[in-house]
């Protein structure tokens, strides 16, 4: 379980970053950067993928009452020009930028750093280690669901409210029937080669 260690061997206040959104066919990539309180951090908290949606829509109401929490959204048109890469580390500039104070270290899931100036740490499987970055990865999966069904509603073909977006079969076949919508990353591969075979 993920635990306070790290954040522990860092400056205070402590950010932890994830995003989620980075594979999809479309929609934004999400990053979310999350302070945990010193008192009170909201019991569960792990790995988002570790969680059931109702489990993550329920920490991130706590969290949203008790933590500084801040999200960076890149959408897909700023995907395909940035490539998936560079839209992830915009996104969590984004977030860190956007929690409304200056953190003393952040804890980053993942083996790369954006190109900022906050002292950070990349942890690999972070999400499953760190509390901080815990909770922002189930910050940043819970709001990315959220916009992609909320997505569905106006593009009901490919089955957002479920696959969010990721390249699973019905998603695909819908993608070859009806050609990508404006949300669709152009730059991925199914993708590109819908674009291709006009």
């Amino acid at each position: 379980m993920p635990s306070l260690k790290h954040e522990r061997l860092c400056l205070a206040p402590v950010a932890g970053v994830d995003e989620a959104g980075r594979g999809p066919l479309a929609g934004p990539v999400v990053a979310a950067a999350v302070i945990l309180p010193p008192k009170g951090v909201p019991r569960g908290l792990n790995d988002s993928k570790k969680l059931s949606a109702a489990e993550r829509a329920r920490l991130h109401g706590r969290l949203r009452d008790c933590a500084h929490v801040g999200v960076g959204i890149v959408e897909a048109d700023e995907i395909d020009r940035l490539n998936i890469y560079w839209a992830t580390m915009k996104a969590m500039t984004l977030a860190v930028e956007a929690l409304g104070c200056a953190p003393g270290h952040v804890l980053v899931d993942g083996n790369r750093l954006p190109r900022w100036t906050f002292e950070s740490t990349a942890i690999v499987g972070g999400d499953a280690k760190s509390l901080s970055i815990a909770a922002a990865s189930i910050v940043a999966k819970h709001t990315r669901d959220q916009i992609m069904i909320a997505h569905a509603e106006s593009h009901p073909a490919y089955g957002w409210h479920s696959n969010k977006g990721y390249g699973c079969a019905a998603h695909l076949a819908a993608l070859r029937e009806h050609g990508p919508s404006p949300l669709h990353r152009r730059s991925f591969a199914p993708v590109a080669q819908w674009v291709l075979a006009l």
